[in-house]
């Protein structure tokens, strides 16, 4: 039997990384979710014939449970909500990760000192993950404000936290038991809480992302101490491919892993940011979609502010309205535009739009020069011109799309108001820049309805 445990394990893991390899283009990305799926499932009925295993009646209670409330809760979320599922469901990795470790550890039926250690990191790691994870839920969902949550004394009390929790796992790898275990948890999870209070819903991109790759670091850990090889694989897997998002979301933001770890990086800055020159010249929706009617070429620019506003069903009725016009119509997609990675590629592609349409920064950016209209849908500092020329600004050497070089550019915004890092946006001022002021969902539908009556 524990050949034949090996040999599904070994077949689940191989599942795990055809499903993840699948999922990295969007054309096969549904494929690979049911192959993901599918050994999941086999990881599960598979470790029912864990030698030792009992309490089968609780397992299948839980099992269909988790089963049941996530498919509930999959079937009514929005497509705008995916940030904050995709958060807590993360954080539940963790948690999972973690409450394995504490049996483990209270249990006292490790081998040996090693791993021990390998539960107590498993558990730090996994706890860190889960009250983080729900931090970044809370923000993202409209329960906490979206700006950081900042207090005298932060970072050394941070470190308190972290370093009681340390000491507490050592200590457990000399005289484990359930008051100390209980100890080290505690000071674990407060530590993930803080860690994720100084951080903004606008950089929750990167916070998905590293959560994400501390879950699957956990997992790996706990897979190593219980001598289990399926949660070893997977968790090196979503470990690796965590932490490599990780690393693209944080030059996509020009920051440093260190910042991105340490440095409280959601803070509104107070740098000087110089004088922005120029006035803001606002145009009538009408006039927006003749301006649009006459070009050849136009370049869409998505950001959160299409999420809020669910638009996007209305931008492809503009795409498909522009492009019965024989105008050409591209989108240009910035790697931290929204609040998880890839949001604006899931939100279209949820609207039909084709992925052949999409294009990321680095190929985009050449094609600006030749775009007569780019159209910029509630996004703002992805597309700043301060993060190229004003090294004053708190988000200088951040790349950024170069609508600017566009011949006219258009920005669809609700209001006055600066983005999430507090600066004024130059191309809201620059001379091809109009503002077309309003909710985008209601400004895209009039702009298709004015289209069509040309």
């Amino acid at each position: 039997m524990n050949n034949l445990i090996q040999i599904a394990y070994f077949l689940t893991a191989a599942l795990f990384i055809i499903g993840l390899q699948r999922m990295s283009s969007p054309r096969s990305a549904r494929s690979g979710i049911r192959w993901a799926g599918g050994a999941m499932l086999l990881a599960v009925i598979i470790t029912f014939f864990w030698p030792g295993m009992h309490n089968y009646f609780l397992m299948i209670i839980a099992v269909v449970t988790g089963t049941l409330v996530a498919w509930i809760f999959a079937k009514r979320v929005s497509m705008t909500d995916m940030p904050q599922m995709i958060a807590i469901y993360n954080g539940m990795g963790g948690g999972a990760a973690g409450a394995i470790g504490a049996q483990e550890l209270i249990a006292g039926s490790l081998s040996n000192n090693g791993m021990v250690l390998l539960a107590v990191c498993g558990g730090l790691i996994g706890a860190v993950a889960f009250s983080g994870s729900l931090i970044a839920f809370a923000r993202l969902q409209g329960i906490m404000g979206s700006r950081p949550t900042v207090f005298a004394a932060q970072q050394p009390v941070n470190l308190l936290c972290l370093g009681i929790a340390a000491l507490a796992g050592l200590w457990l790898i000399l005289t484990p038991g359930p008051a100390l275990t209980g100890l080290f948890f505690l000071f674990a999870l407060l530590f993930g809480v803080l860690m994720t209070l100084p951080i903004g819903g606008g950089d929750m991109p990167v916070v998905i992302s590293l959560y994400n790759a501390l879950t699957g670091l956990a997992v790996a850990c706990e897979g190593f101490a219980i001598g289990n090889a399926a949660l070893i694989v997977a968790g090196t897997v979503v470990g690796a491919a965590g932490t490599l998002l990780t690393l693209l979301m944080a030059k996509a933001m020009n920051r440093t892993i260190a910042n991105v770890l340490f440095g409280a990086f959601g803070q509104e800055s107070t740098a000087a940011q110089g004088e922005v020159h120029g006035s803001l010249k606002a145009m009538e929706i009408e006039d927006a979609a003749i301006l649009m009617a006459y070009a050849e070429k136009v370049v869409i620019a998505p950001g959160y502010g299409m999420a809020v506003a669910q638009a996007q069903h209305k931008v492809k009725e503009l795409t498909t309205a522009l492009e019965h016009r024989g105008i050409k119509v591209k989108f240009a997609i910035h790697p931290v535009a929204g609040r998880m990675p890839g949001h604006m590629n899931v939100l279209l592609a949820e609207a039909g739009i084709d992925y052949e349409q999409l294009f990321d920064l680095e190929e985009v950016n050449p094609e600006f020069s030749t775009t007569d209209v780019s159209l910029v849908i509630g996004a703002n500092d992805v597309v700043n011109p301060a993060a190229r020329t004003n090294a004053a600004s708190p988000i200088y050497g951040m790349p950024i799309l170069n609508v600017d070089d566009s011949k006219n550019v258009l920005v669809i915004k609700r209001g006055k108001g600066k983005g999430f890092a507090g600066i004024e946006n130059e191309l809201f001022f620059a001379d091809n820049t109009r503002m077309v002021y309003g909710d985008a969902q209601e400004v895209v539908n009039t702009l298709v309805q004015s289209l069509k009556q040309l």
